[in-house]
């Protein structure tokens, strides 16, 4: 596992995954940009009181507050556009490392969409719950924080990966017979997504970290493998 994560690290010096990661950092930059422009503007233009000490109070809190919204949200922004770019990473890793492998079947728009809303939506419900955990019990929130995220993170990154392969049914079934190594990477990269600046890399890492994973899980496995059939083209 630390191999791959490795090859995954030295995958950023790639093309395909520099541009992956300057598509999302940069389009995270406008949409704040237009953000922080449009609430200046409100807020600047608007007599929110009529008490001109009032109104400047609430002007510099409004736009501290952007700020902070950007901080936090910032590298969930660049995860959810660079999510619709990953497949040029794992292309790009798959080319590199597994240049013996038949083309990959075809995923169309809509199936990338709903991995991706899957993920995201998986990812805000597991954490809303685990929320009043996290405050409840001190000194567990991070056991909390990494097994949740870790299994969530896991599941989704290995799914987009697999289901390139052998289809979301067969891939749901071969992450469930091996759950280990999914739940393990997933937990590295819930680690690497609190790093600050790191976790605007972590979109194009943990996709090439789980080509790794997955097809150290695979190897040379045939249909009678996995009990299921396989479809490795389109």
């Amino acid at each position: 596992m630390i191999r791959a994560l490795l090859l995954a690290i030295g995958q950023l010096s790639d093309p395909a995954s520099r541009r992956v990661v300057w598509i999302g950092v940069l389009s995270a930059i406008l949409a704040f940009a237009l953000l922080a422009g449009a609430v200046w503007w409100a807020l600047f233009h608007t007599a929110l009181t009529g008490y001109a000490w009032v109104d400047g109070v609430l002007d510099v809190l409004g736009g501290l507050a952007v700020l902070l919204l950007a901080w936090v949200l910032f590298p969930a922004t660049v995860g959810m556009v660079s999510s619709f770019f990953l497949d040029e990473v794992v292309q790009a890793v798959e080319r590199r490392h597994y240049p013996q492998l038949p083309p990959p079947r075809q995923t169309g728009l809509g199936e990338e969409l709903l991995t991706a809303l899957r993920f995201f939506a998986l990812v805000l419900l597991v954490n809303l719950f685990a929320l009043p955990l996290y405050l409840m019990v001190p000194g567990l929130n991070l056991l909390i924080f990494y097994t949740a995220n870790g299994y969530l993170l896991g599941r989704e990154y290995f799914e987009m990966v697999a289901i390139r392969r052998m289809g979301r049914k067969e891939a749901g079934f071969l992450r469930r017979s091996s759950p280990l190594k999914p739940f393990l990477a997933g937990a590295v990269i819930a680690f690497l997504s609190t790093i600050p600046f790191v976790n605007l890399l972590v979109p194009v890492i943990a996709s090439a970290f789980m080509v790794h994973i997955y097809h150290s899980m695979t190897g040379s496995m045939t249909r009678s493998d996995t009990g299921l059939p396989r479809r490795e083209g389109p």
